[in-house]
């Protein structure tokens, strides 16, 4: 698993249509035709963003018969909100102690 709390992953989220995608694909596998469709976006793009999101470990992918299906990994999410927490909390309380 990639380290939750890196640029790469934080540059993934700060993608809206990343993030549109993840939602999309937060509760049950879908292919990349059906994101593609859904969201309105065409295959080459939804390609690239599921490219990156899988890169990152936002979104897994498995293999079912000829297609491929990608959902999102919510324990890894967690993760990143979690660290996220934590580095922001972090610095505020060591700012108020100097």
């Amino acid at each position: 698993m990639n380290q939750p709390l890196n640029d790469e992953v934080l540059r993934a989220l700060s993608h809206t249509e990343r993030r549109r995608l993840l939602r999309m694909c937060s509760g049950v596998a879908v292919t990349a035709g059906d994101l593609a469709a859904d969201a309105g976006m065409s295959a080459a793009s939804v390609s690239e963003h599921l490219k990156v999101l899988r890169k990152t470990g936002l979104a897994q992918v498995e293999k079912r018969g000829k297609f491929w299906f990608y959902k999102a990994d919510l324990a890894f999410l967690r993760a990143v909100l979690i660290a996220l927490q934590e580095d922001l909390l972090k610095d505020l309380i060591d700012d108020k102690q100097k």
